[in-house]
């Protein structure tokens, strides 16, 4: 008692200055009779808003995945594996896999026979992580109990699930704090969806097969209309109809793939593949070597009931543009497809499709209600296939993120970075040599000078080129960092001709301190052992920075991979402090001997490296949450307030510096 009284008092003072316990998820749980001799068991986890669960299947090298175990007994025994609910699978930049996860709440279920006549209690254990936008927790166990009441003939019981002793004694230990969180905006996965199918209407508006049709369109309406008033009223519905037809294109993709299915296209190796080679086709479609067109007939139908006038007329007239313009439009629309698909919402597709026609209609309806405005708009001419080459080289590089993404997953080292970056460098090379009509396509006109809208576009490209020539030498290359793998995805982790001991004061000694390493890329001396680790700093006279991090800690490797490569701040973590990385998800046994009783879980032994760093966090430092950076002196005592997930790099410097100088 006394132990817990002494944390306690401990953990109230450390909390009230900078540091929060947090909590995000409560489990309930429910049993449901199946059948005589079959039930249910119901796990349902409810998550703080911002925070999300990770799914029972996250690839190798993930975050740590939910985990369920089941204490074996006579009574019962399991039928198949725990079942989830479809939640959400993204692409995660950081760790370059689709990781599925869930929000706000997530059910899973058990089916278990019964074997027992009698009343008796199923008991097991849950395993999670869970992180939100600026931290990661440590891999937390929680116990779980299902009553099986076979006599009274119950079908469902439904209780909070009873925790152990010891997380009770943790939860008034914590102190009940929680971190307020604001309230989610619109997700950004789908805003992103839609203003990148919006900037592409417009490009498709600017290709030949749309752009000329403007006036044709316009001088119809001019025509048809016996008033303005009754021209802009056409013009309207004509504007409404392309947007109609289009989000139902959307709607009948994700209608007929489904979300499971459209999850399915985001993490199948094969349907990677499949999205590289038609993105490929559309490119080389737009390059010239070829037109991809529907079948004549469907034109011919659609115009004779566009003759027919009346709001049914002006609706097959919109769909008329669709089915002429198609062979331009196709490819960009078939591409937004590809990329909201691949997003594994299957809302994306309707948002792309809504996005793409609304820029598409607005030009059409104005003109249409404005045929005035029409002596503003360029002529059309070579510059028109120009947009539409520019647009298939984009394509063609895009392709190429489908191919790696395939790669990565099947961790064939085919398409590693440097090869990557090698054919984005080709690729936009020789798109600014197209640009500055050092090549020609099959249907460009002679090009007798270049138009100074021209010339922009290829300095861009040019640009481009040779910013990312030194990613091939190990530049991060941080404006396109989500398209290339990773680093240690590449035939040079450190770079071609980097020295591994080369680059800093640290890395110029031929010894390595025990129980040290360098960290990759950056060449950081760091320390995992935290009695190692100290005993250096004090042969060495530096303070100590402890970095409580996780293997599958997002926010930790965004600060690792955005924020230390800084050079001021690299110059620190080299050269002024000694680095003390404590891996809370560290899953390797204690060594024997060492293994202790936990302070925050009367009762329970600490199994793992990781609950130890854990704990430690939690008692000395009133956090639980990674990553979590703290400057100490050999006394161990801070030299100024810790610090959390901090991606502002001025910030984290001057937080560095303070805790330096009051060292010194």
């Amino acid at each position: 008692m006394k132990k817990i009284i002494v944390v306690l008092s401990f953990l109230i003072l450390s909390t009230s200055s900078f540091s929060q316990i947090l909590n995000p998820v409560k489990w309930v749980t429910s049993v449901e009779k199946v059948s005589e001799s079959e039930y249910d068991l119901l796990i349902q986890a409810t998550i703080e808003e911002g925070w999300h669960l990770y799914s029972q299947n996250v690839p190798e090298d993930g975050p740590i995945p939910t985990n369920f175990t089941f204490v074996k007994t006579d009574a019962y025994e399991l039928v198949g594996n725990t079942s989830e609910e479809e939640g959400h699978t993204v692409f995660d930049a950081v760790f370059n896999m689709n990781i599925k996860y869930f929000e706000n709440k997530a059910v899973f279920k058990q089916r278990v026979k019964i074997l027992s006549k009698s009343n008796f209690k199923i008991t097991g254990e849950v395993e999670f992580m869970v992180c939100d936008d600026s931290s990661c927790l440590p891999p937390t166990f929680v116990d779980l109990e299902f009553p099986i009441q076979t006599k009274k003939g119950i079908t469902s019981v439904n209780f909070n699930t009873k925790e152990k002793k010891e997380t009770a004694k943790s939860t008034e230990i914590k102190n009940k704090i929680k971190l307020k969180k604001e309230k989610k905006p619109l997700d950004k996965s789908l805003l992103t969806i839609f203003l990148i199918a919006f900037l592409s209407g417009f490009a498709a508006l600017l290709t030949p097969c749309v752009f000329p049709m403007i006036p044709m369109t316009v001088s119809f309406f001019t025509k048809q209309s016996k008033s303005k008033a009754a021209g802009i009223k056409n013009a309207l519905i004509y504007g409404a109809s392309i947007i109609i037809i289009y989000v139902a294109l959307g709607w009948l993709v994700s209608f007929f793939f489904g979300a499971d299915a459209l999850n399915a296209l985001s993490t199948n190796v094969w349907f990677n593949v499949f999205f590289f080679i038609i993105l490929v086709i559309f490119a080389v479609s737009f390059l010239g070597a070829f037109e991809i067109v529907l079948p004549s007939s469907w034109g011919t139908k659609v115009d004779a009931q566009a003759d027919k006038g009346g709001i049914i007329g002006i609706f097959f007239m919109a769909l008329a543009l669709a089915i002429v313009s198609f062979s331009c439009t196709g490819p960009i629309v078939g591409t937004l497809l590809v990329q909201a698909a691949a997003g594994g919402n299957h809302i994306g597709p309707i948002v792309g499709m809504l996005g793409f026609s609304l820029a598409l209609a607005i030009p059409f309806a104005l003109f249409a209600a404005f045929p005035g405005w029409l002596n503003s708009l360029p002529k059309s001419g070579g510059w028109l296939n120009t947009v539409k080459v520019v647009l298939g080289f984009l394509e063609l590089a895009l392709a190429f993120k489908f191919l790696s993404n395939a790669d990565l997953v099947l961790d064939l080292h085919w398409l590693e970075r440097e090869v990557f970056l090698a054919i984005w460098i080709a690729i936009f090379g020789t798109l600014a040599l197209y640009l500055f009509g050092k090549i020609q396509l099959p249907h460009d006109s002679p090009l007798t000078h270049i138009s100074v809208g021209r010339l922009s576009l290829g300095l861009i490209s040019l640009m481009f080129t040779i910013y990312m020539i030194p990613g091939l030498w190990g530049a991060p290359l941080n404006l396109i960092s989500a398209f290339p793998p990773p680093q240690h995805y590449s035939e040079s982790p450190y770079g071609v001709g980097f020295s591994k001991l080369g680059g800093g004061s640290n890395n110029n000694h031929s010894d390595i301190p025990e129980g040290a390493h360098l960290m990759a890329p950056h060449d950081i001396l760091a320390f995992n052992d935290y009695d190692l680790g100290l005993a250096y700093a004090k042969k060495v006279n530096k303070p100590v920075m402890l970095d409580f991090t996780g293997k599958a800690c997002v926010n930790c490797r965004k600060m690792e991979q955005n924020v230390w490569p800084k050079d001021k701040i690299l110059n620190i973590l080299k050269n002024d402090v000694v680095l003390i990385s404590l891996f809370v998800d560290d899953k390797r046994p204690l060594p024997e001997g060492e293994e202790v009783d936990s302070k925050l879980h009367p009762g329970k032994k600490l199994r793992y490296i990781g609950q130890k760093w854990s704990e430690m966090q939690t008692i000395k430092y009133g956090a639980n949450a990674q990553p979590f950076y703290v400057l100490m002196n050999h006394n161990e005592e801070n030299l100024n307030d810790p610090v959390a997930y901090t991606p502002n790099v001025d910030e984290y410097y001057k937080w560095l510096k303070e805790g330096i100088a009051n060292f010194k």
